[in-house]
Formats: C-alpha cells, sequence, structure tokens
C-alpha cells in the first residue's frame, strides 16, 4: 500500500519551534508513536467487535477468538489512522484540536509514520488471516483502504459528504467480528453495520460544528462549514431516525430478546430528542448555546448502551 504524500506537507518542528514537544527518550517516543493511532476511536470501534462476536455465537465465543480479533482489529485501525495523520499533517497544523499531533510537533518523522502505518498493515492482514481467518483478514484490509485512501485522500477535502461515505470505514468492525466467528456474513451484522453508518454523521458533525473555524481554515468541506446549523441538524434527526429503525430491525431478524428490544428503543429514543433539541437550538439561533458537544458525548453514550445490550441479551431468557 503506498500512500501519497500530502498536498503542500508542512516539515516537522524546528529546534525552538514551540509546537516542538520537549524529549523524553524511549518513552516518549513509543507515546508517540501510539498517539498516531488514535486510541480513543480505536477503543470506540473496537466497543462494537465484542458484542458482535457474542451475538455471532449466541454466547461467550473463546478468549483467544476474542484476544487474536481485538489484536488485529486494533492493528487494522492503528494503520489507518497513522497513515491519515501522514496524509493529513499538512491541516493538522493548521487546526488548532490537531496542532499537537506527533506529526506536527516533530515528535514523529513522516517517514517514520508512513512505514509504521503500513507495518501495521501488512501485520494486522497476516495476524487476522493466519489466527482467525482470512474472509475476516480481507475486510479489515478493506477497511483501511476506506479509511485511509477513501475517506482521507479522495473524499475529505473535496465533499461535504466525506464523513458520510468515509464513515462506513468505522462500520467494518461487525462485520469483522461476526467473520471471525462464523467465516461468513449474514442480514444481521449488515443492520450492525447500518446502525453505525448512520450514527456517524449525528456523531461526528456536532464535533464539526464546535471546531467549524478550525476545518474552515484548513479548507476542510466539513457540512457544518458549508451549511447552516439548522440544515446540518435536519440532516442529523434524519441519519438518527434511520440508525434507530436499522437497530429496531435487528429485532426479529436476529431474534433479540426484551432486555434489547428496551435498550434499543429507550436509547433511540433518548439520541433523537437530542438532535431534535439541537435542531431547535439551531432554529431560535442561539449559537453560542448550541450545545453541540452535548449530541457529540450523547451519540458515545448511544452507541455502548446499544451494544451493551446486543452483548448481554444472548444471556438472558426473554
Amino acid at each position: 500500500m503506498t500512500i501519497p504524500a500530502a498536498p503542500d506537507a508542512v516539515a516537522p518542528a524546528a529546534p525552538g519551534d514551540p509546537r516542538r514537544r520537549p524529549g523524553g527518550g524511549v518513552r516518549a517516543k513509543v507515546g508517540a508513536y501510539i498517539a498516531l493511532t488514535k486510541p480513543r476511536i480505536i477503543e470506540l470501534l473496537l466497543i462494537t467487535t465484542v458484542p458482535t462476536m457474542i451475538l455471532a455465537q449466541g454466547g461467550f465465543p473463546s478468549w483467544w477468538l476474542i484476544i487474536a480479533t481485538l489484536v488485529g482489529g486494533t492493528a487494522a485501525a492503528g494503520s489507518a489512522n497513522t497513515l491519515n495523520m501522514y496524509y493529513d499533517r499538512d491541516i493538522d497544523a493548521v487546526m488548532h484540536r490537531t496542532k499537537k499531533r506527533p506529526l506536527v510537533t516533530g515528535a514523529v518523522s513522516p517517514t517514520g509514520a508512513l512505514v509504521f502505518g503500513i507495518a501495521l498493515g501488512v501485520f494486522s492482514v497476516l495476524w487476522l488471516g493466519l489466527t482467525v481467518n482470512w474472509v475476516a483478514a480481507g475486510l479489515a484490509f478493506a477497511a483501511n483502504l476506506m479509511y485511509s485512501v477513501g475517506y482521507t485522500i479522495l473524499l475529505k477535502r473535496h465533499t461535504s459528504q466525506n464523513i458520510v461515505w468515509g464513515g462506513a470505514a468505522g462500520c467494518m468492525p461487525v462485520l469483522i467480528g461476526w467473520a471471525a466467528v462464523t467465516g461468513s456474513l449474514d442480514w444481521a451484522p449488515f443492520l450492525l453495520f447500518g446502525i453505525i453508518f448512520f450514527w456517524t454523521p449525528p456523531h461526528y458533525w456536532p464535533l464539526s460544528m464546535k471546531f467549524k473555524k478550525d476545518y474552515a481554515a484548513a479548507g476542510v468541506p466539513m457540512l457544518p462549514v458549508v451549511s447552516a446549523d439548522t440544515g446540518v441538524a435536519r440532516q442529523m434527526i434524519g441519519y438518527a431516525v434511520a440508525m434507530v429503525a436499522c437497530s429496531l430491525a435487528l429485532i426479529p431478524v436476529a431474534d433479540m430478546g426484551l432486555f434489547y428490544t428496551a435498550a434499543a428503543v429507550a436509547s433511540g429514543t433518548w439520541f433523537l430528542v437530542l438532535c431534535i433539541n439541537l435542531y431547535r437550538r439551531a432554529v431560535a439561533g442561539t449559537t453560542r448555546k448550541l450545545g453541540a458537544m452535548k449530541v457529540f458525548h450523547g451519540s458515545i453514550t448511544y452507541l455502548t448502551l446499544v451494544f451493551v445490550a446486543l452483548s448481554i441479551d444472548p444471556f438472558l431468557p426473554f
């Protein structure tokens, strides 16, 4: 896999540059490489993998299969995130919330990041293929390409719908988890894919609202940069409705019980209300008190609740 250099890529921070972090030896260097993988994003991706594996198994899979799948999934996601940082290092230097990333501060060289990202990607495919199965390995490779090339290079800088289609890469862990257990795919994992696919815009656009000036300065046409808050909020409601619909369609398809059903209805209703309230504040013109980050954090809570319920439901008698 070859990732071209970012347009107008910035040089690493020079000595004396206030962006440069003080040296800290091996520990600091290791920490910088770990930061390239965006661990917090990986946590969110992996929280969907294990519940999917439990659903596919109809119980608890073997510990080895879970660990092997999570190791491979972490490496694949870390590779995609590292390659994303490599390509986006020019705009990361412009945006306030990303200006301390390792490639901007000079803690990691562009060449080091590129080699690290490709190595992680190769490892993830080989690891999953040899320890899990080649269906899961192929899906992990596809997810990496979808994010590092499809989203980062082809979509992010060129369309306001970047996160909608690029976000499909973040849905792949459920397909990987299901394939890890069954060696194939079915309707249930595609509905789980749909939940995350439709969840992504109302999850990420509130963050884009908060950092609208950052994205505008970097020339990234996130929807909140090019559209009014009311229009963005209206689209968020539409995606949230589709997300809830997928979560409810899973009930008959995967024979889900009362526990999951109650959790899906309650959490879905709650998140819809958050999106509707954001729209109402946008219509009222309360820009300074839009409360976009409430929806952002609420989206994380929603996804966690749904997938925790998914992992508990198979063990209940009702």
